[in-house]
């Protein structure tokens, strides 16, 4: 399973490529906003991330009908190689997603939390797809349970006749807040795990781990004084 840290703040981006986990980046605009940054600034923002990541940035469409999100996707795309447009799974980002896919730009569809909506995202076109976990456990429901759904119905079927280049799709593991959420995804078989900051600092932190190191420490300065 890859990792994707979920973040627009290039500081924490820049950290995290820096231990060779990194495998790509997904924003959206709540996430921007987080950074303090302008409309004016957001698609050079989007370029100064994808100069840090070798590895699919996805950068939403904020646009709201089929032929304004294709025509968002389109300057997004543009903005360098590795910029992959995400799309709401909705009918009109259905129909957006299958234009942008047959002009050969990758999509990722998020916002999906039904087998039916992955299902309908897959034929569309999309290259990706996002189910979210913890909005679901938010309302008390399993979002775990959804999405090993998910990966178990879009494994069952081959898309590649729908997506860009005829590439497998890749479900993201998305809305993930903890290590245990980390862990069960990849299970379940997730392609990716798609991480804030602060969770994925988590994930490679264990008490066992902090004191075997101070154990090992303490004991080698015994014999430095031996």
């Amino acid at each position: 399973m890859k990792f994707f840290l979920d973040t627009a703040d290039l500081a924490e981006i820049e950290e995290a490529a820096s231990w060779g986990v990194l495998a790509g980046v997904t924003t959206n605009p709540t996430l921007y906003a987080r950074t303090g940054g302008s409309v004016d600034d957001f698609h050079s923002h989007i370029k100064r991330i994808c100069d840090v990541v070798d590895g699919p940035v996805s950068a939403e469409s904020v646009a709201m009908t089929r032929d304004d999100i294709v025509a968002d996707g389109r300057v997004l795309a543009a903005l360098a190689p590795n910029v992959v447009v995400k799309v709401p799974t909705t009918i009109e980002g259905l129909a957006a997603t299958r234009q942008l896919a047959q002009e050969g730009i990758p999509v990722n569809m998020t916002l999906c939390f039904t087998v039916p909506q992955a299902i309908m995202a897959a034929r569309a076109g999309a290259r990706y797809i996002s189910p979210f976990v913890g909005r679901f456990d938010d309302i008390s429901e399993d979002g775990l349970a959804q999405l090993a759904d998910v990966v178990t119905a879009i494994g069952n079927y081959d898309f590649t006749d729908s997506t860009v280049g005829g590439q497998q799709i890749e479900i993201i593991a998305a809305s993930v807040r903890s290590p245990h959420h980390v862990a069960q995804a990849a299970l379940m078989g997730a392609d990716i795990a798609t991480v804030p900051f602060a969770a994925l600092k988590k994930c490679v932190q264990h008490p066992l781990t902090d004191r075997g190191l101070d154990a090992f420490m303490k004991d080698w300065e015994k014999v430095k004084n031996a």
